[in-house]
C-alpha cells in the first residue's frame, strides 16, 4: 500500500499529527510519501498511490485558501480515495464543515471522500495556549492517531457530518479568504528586532515574502497562516490589524501530563476541552 500525504502546516502541528499517521501506517507495512503544500510544489503523481491524505490547519472554520488551490490543481482521477487530517485550536463542532468546499472541488475531479479526522493542537493565532495544554493536546493525538491510521490502512469510511450551524458559519467566515491578501499587505518587520535571517521568506507557502535591504517585504498573496510571525526567532514581525492575536514561538509539548487536572485546562470552552481529552484517553480530575 502506498499513501501520499499532502500537508500544509504553518506551525508544524498538522505535520506532527500526520507524522503519527504515517508512523502507524509504516508499522503496518505501508509506504508513505509526504509532500508539502506550497506554491512552488510540483503536482503529485496521484495515480502512483493507493490513498491520498490531505492535512491542513483550520483557518476561520475553513480549509486554507492554498489547500483549495492545491486541490484545484490535482489531476482528474477515477474514484481515488482520500482522507482529511485537520487541526484546530479548539474542539468545537463548528469546525466540522471546514472541508466542505474542498470536498466539492475533489468530487468534481473524481476523488472519493472516505473520512476525516479532527485533532486539537495549540493556536498559532488568537492567543497562546500554555505548554501544559500543549502537552495534553499532543498526548491526546498520540493516543488516538494509531487507531485512526488503521481506518486509513483498511480503507474504511469515517465521514464527518456537519450540522447546519457549522455549514452556515463556514460560509460566512470564508470572507477571510478574500480579506487576507489585503490584510497581509500590512505585515511589517521591526527593523530593530529583525536579524535578516530570511526564515520568514523561506517558510512562506505562498512565496509572498522577499527580502529587501535586509528586511522582509510582504506581497499581495498572503493567506494569513502566520508561518512568518509564529516562527520568527526574534518576534520581529507585526501582522497588521491582527497583531493583537499574534502568537510567537514553538510550544513545548514534551511535558509530563501526570497530575494535570481541569484547573490546567484553558478557561475558554473548558468543558469542550475536558470532553475532548476524555474522548482521547485522558481523564482529568
Amino acid at each position: 500500500m502506498r499513501v501520499l500525504f499532502t500537508v500544509f502546516s504553518a506551525s508544524g502541528n498538522t505535520a506532527r499529527v500526520c507524522g503519527l499517521f504515517a508512523e502507524r501506517l509504516q508499522e503496518r507495512g505501508a509506504e508513505c510519501v509526504t509532500l508539502k503544500i506550497r506554491k512552488d510544489a510540483e503536482t503529485p503523481d496521484v495515480a502512483a498511490f493507493d490513498t491520498l491524505v490531505i492535512g491542513y490547519p483550520v483557518h476561520g472554520f475553513n480549509a486554507p485558501q492554498n489547500v483549495l488551490d492545491f486541490a484545484k490543481g490535482l489531476p482528474q482521477t477515477d474514484e481515488k480515495g482520500y482522507y482529511v487530517v485537520k487541526t484546530s485550536g479548539e474542539p468545537l463542532h463548528v469546525n466540522d464543515a471546514s472541508s466542505r468546499k474542498l470536498r466539492k472541488i475533489l468530487a468534481r475531479k473524481g476523488y472519493d471522500y472516505r473520512g476525516e479526522f479532527h485533532y486539537v493542537m495549540p493556536y498559532n493565532m488568537i492567543f497562546r495556549h500554555s505548554d501544559k495544554m500543549a502537552a495534553l493536546m499532543w498526548q491526546a493525538a498520540k493516543n488516538t492517531a494509531p487507531a485512526d491510521a488503521d481506518i486509513v490502512f483498511e480503507g474504511a469510511k469515517k465521514p464527518l457530518n456537519p450540522n447546519l450551524f457549522a455549514k452556515a458559519t463556514r460560509f460566512v467566515v470564508a470572507v477571510e479568504h478574500m480579506g487576507m491578501p489585503l490584510i497581509g499587505r500590512g505585515f511589517r518587520a521591526d527593523a530593530g528586532k529583525c536579524i535578516s535571517c530570511g526564515k520568514c521568506a523561506r517558510l512562506c507557502p505562498q512565496l509572498n515574502i522577499v527580502m529587501k535591504d535586509g528586511l522582509p517585504s510582504f506581497g499581495k498573496n498572503c493567506i494569513g497562516c502566520t508561518a512568518c510571525s509564529f516562527n520568527c526567532p526574534t518576534d520581529a514581525i507585526k501582522i497588521g490589524m491582527l497583531n493583537s492575536w499574534r502568537v510567537n514561538g514553538a510550544y513545548d509539548m514534551s511535558g509530563d501530563i501526570e497530575g494535570l487536572g481541569k484547573k490546567d485546562v484553558c478557561r475558554y470552552w473548558r468543558g469542550s476541552y475536558v470532553r475532548y481529552f476524555r474522548e482521547h484517553g485522558i481523564e482529568l480530575k
